[in-house]
């Protein structure tokens, strides 16, 4: 009855099995002790668990901080590429991965879009760029990643390649861009110590979209193949469940 009664309220299916479990282990003790010769919920076991998104969220001003925070300067091409990066990471949740497979044909200028192309973990979408993304792209298109294929090509480098395709390459012409992200994450942890990772970005972006979005808008925007997926991204009001707690609990 108790499990009825908080079904009813609408708690989550991982939220309930915490409750179940602490539960177990209250009677379980109870039994230890002498108090109770048996545990009436032991056999008891709730099915479709759901995974939630661990560790620290950053709110939706701290994202944007991140942003208007990492300055450029004209004279710098590398760091007015990497804003760019910061911006498509905090606005679009973009993952890093994806990053490497953008070319300069998927940003859609006229229609204030770009295209992210499928890979093996997410799925292709259109969305919406800012504004102000779309100047910076556009200046970046047509007059910084000129600039930074030149250097990228005089340099020699045995990984030169992709330049001229590829959206971002590396100071050596090439498509992995992992040492670049490296570096853009210490730059930003400098400006928010609650910072840790890009994933983090992401995941923060995916629970504030689905704040004012259902689950299968924000499925989309993230690029899931599966609505299990995004469900990850629900958070609980842990005030309201605390009262739940209180106000069903078998003991009192």
């Amino acid at each position: 009855k108790y499990i009825e009664e908080l079904k009813k309220t609408g708690i989550k299916t991982n939220t309930l099995q915490s409750y179940i479990g602490s539960l177990k282990t209250y009677f379980k003790y109870l039994q230890e002790e002498n108090y109770r010769v048996d545990n009436p919920i032991e056999s008891i076991s709730i099915k479709g668990k759901v995974k939630t998104v661990l560790g620290q969220l950053l709110t939706a001003d701290e994202l944007e901080d991140l942003y208007y925070s990492y300055e450029t300067s004209a004279n710098d091409l590398t760091r007015k590429r990497n804003k760019i990066i910061i911006g498509l990471l905090v606005y679009q949740g973009i993952h890093t991965k994806e990053l490497q497979h953008l070319k300069e044909e998927h940003i859609e200028l006229y229609k204030g879009k770009i295209h992210i192309p499928q890979t093996n973990k997410t799925n292709a979408r259109t969305l919406e760029l800012k504004s102000w993304q779309l100047m910076e792209l556009m200046e970046y298109i047509q007059q910084i990643k000129p600039q930074l294929d030149k250097l990228a090509k005089s340099k020699k480098s045995p990984s030169f390649g992709g330049v001229g395709e590829a959206l971002f390459t590396s100071s050596y012409g090439n498509t992995n861009i992992s040492n670049v992200l490296k570096k853009l994450s210490d730059e930003l942890k400098l400006i928010n110590y609650n910072y840790q990772n890009a994933i983090q970005i992401r995941n923060s972006v995916i629970v504030n979209y689905l704040k004012t979005n259902n689950l299968r808008k924000t499925q989309y925007f993230a690029g899931h193949r599966y609505i299990s997926s995004t469900e990850r991204y629900q958070q609980d009001n842990l005030e309201e469940l605390h009262e739940m707690v209180n106000s069903f609990h078998p003991i009192k």
